[in-house]
């Protein structure tokens, strides 16, 4: 591949990123996500595409885990200072979960009750697998694009990737090897002097996974993102879940002890 084709793909990938944000950033006015919010409830709203995937497949997800990982947790996260209130719309309703989400068989969306869509802990990933679907459309054959704690590696590899668990001791962080696949990470650890922190669990709206580090290998970075959070809330019973993904994760405690979960490696 030549250089300005290499350089054509690469701007094309950041833009894929760049169109995910836009699309579903929580505080943009001009979001997908704002406009849902903006809506009276039972207003269909008309989302981009990719905002359907996500959305759908955060559906999903909260299906499978009786609501551990529920999008609608953004009212918890505005209350505990991380995300800022959104302008329009009305403040969500007691008791609004994911369940409160109707969408239909095309783009079409609506509102049961007011409520607040989050999709940090889901889009970040669906972004990283845009943005490789871009390279590969332009016939890369090896690459990796980091989002930070959200990867995808083409290639067979070995990739080496380092897990930054403890701050304190860069020397002693643990490595994966990885060949053609997502990996995702996510920690507490910097919110554990803080009220609230960054992770929910939306079975019953409380802070999770403060002393808690979990890294998730899958197949879509956007599966290995959302389950790093379904991993923080249920732990060993999230073993049936990433096996079903195909999916494998490392849950490191407060003590600093790791637990494999899910497929084997």
């Amino acid at each position: 591949m030549g250089e300005a084709r290499a350089h054509q793909a690469i701007d094309e990938a950041f833009s894929a990123i760049e169109r995910v944000h836009a699309l579903m950033s929580f505080h943009e006015a001009g979001s997908d996500l704002s406009r849902l919010h903006a809506a009276v409830p039972g207003e269909r709203v008309i989302l981009d595409v990719q905002t359907v995937d996500v959305l759908r497949e955060a559906l999903t997800l909260s299906g499978r885990t009786d609501g551990a990982f529920d999008v609608t947790v953004a009212a918890q996260l505005v209350a505990g200072g991380l995300l800022p209130a959104p302008t329009s719309g009305s403040l969500p309703a007691d008791g609004a979960c994911w369940k409160d989400i109707d969408m239909d068989d095309d783009r079409s969306v609506s509102l049961r009750r007011p409520l607040w869509i989050d999709l940090g802990g889901i889009a970040k990933g669906y972004a990283v697998d845009r943005a490789v679907d871009v390279l590969c459309s332009h016939g890369v054959g090896h690459a990796c694009v980091n989002a930070g704690g959200d990867l995808r590696t083409l290639g067979e590899g070995p990739h080496r990737v380092a897990i930054a668990t403890d701050e304190t001791q860069p020397s002693h962080y643990p490595v994966i090897e990885l060949g053609e696949a997502s990996m995702a990470t996510s920690s507490g650890r910097a919110f554990s002097t803080a009220a609230t922190g960054p992770h929910i669990d939306g079975r019953h709206r409380s802070t999770m996974g403060l002393n808690q580090s979990v890294t998730v290998i899958a197949e879509q970075c956007m599966h290995a993102d959302a389950l790093t959070k379904v991993v923080m809330a249920m732990e060993t019973q999230s073993a049936d879940l990433l096996r079903h993904y195909n999916a494998v994760a490392y849950l490191q405690d407060a003590a600093g002890h790791w637990t494999q979960l899910g497929v084997s490696t």
